[in-house]
């Protein structure tokens, strides 16, 4: 006579967990990077679409000195750091955004406070590989 006919029959927990253990906490951590992906992708567009950020790169565009360091098109190169407050007409700003040309690349350092349009209290560039500063502030 066959014993494995006597035998109560494993539940669906018992013959698949070595399994679905792993793959469960692997799926929860995924889902956790994509959500902290999420935040940080939507955040660093939110400042690319703020007035700060295209007021302070169309003055990089438009500035002479930067343009013969970096040439032109000049444009954002990358993640930007820092942080932007606003609040209804009023906020600041303290943002490093690399910036590149055709020539080389360098950092764009802006600090500025809104009180209905931005006011640039800094707004610098930096270029990579060498120790040149170019102020945009000065006339």
């Amino acid at each position: 006579m066959n014993d494995d006919y006597n035998q109560p029959q494993k539940s669906w927990w018992e013959r698949n967990w070595k399994w679905f253990v792993p793959t469960g906490c692997l799926s929860l951590l995924v889902l956790f990077g994509l959500f902290i992906a999420g935040i940080f992708f939507g955040v660093t567009s939110m400042i690319k679409e703020s007035d700060a950020y295209k007021g302070a790169l169309t003055e990089v565009q438009n500035n002479k000195e930067v343009k013969e360091k970096l040439g032109s098109p000049i444009q954002g190169d990358g993640m930007v750091s820092g942080s932007i407050n606003t609040s209804n007409n009023t906020g600041d700003c303290d943002l490093q955004i690399p910036i590149k040309g055709p020539k080389g690349k360098g950092t764009l350092f802006v600090v500025a406070v809104k009180r209905g349009k931005w006011k640039y209290s800094e707004l610098s560039v930096y270029v990579d590989g060498t120790e040149d500063e170019i102020d945009l502030l000065e006339k």
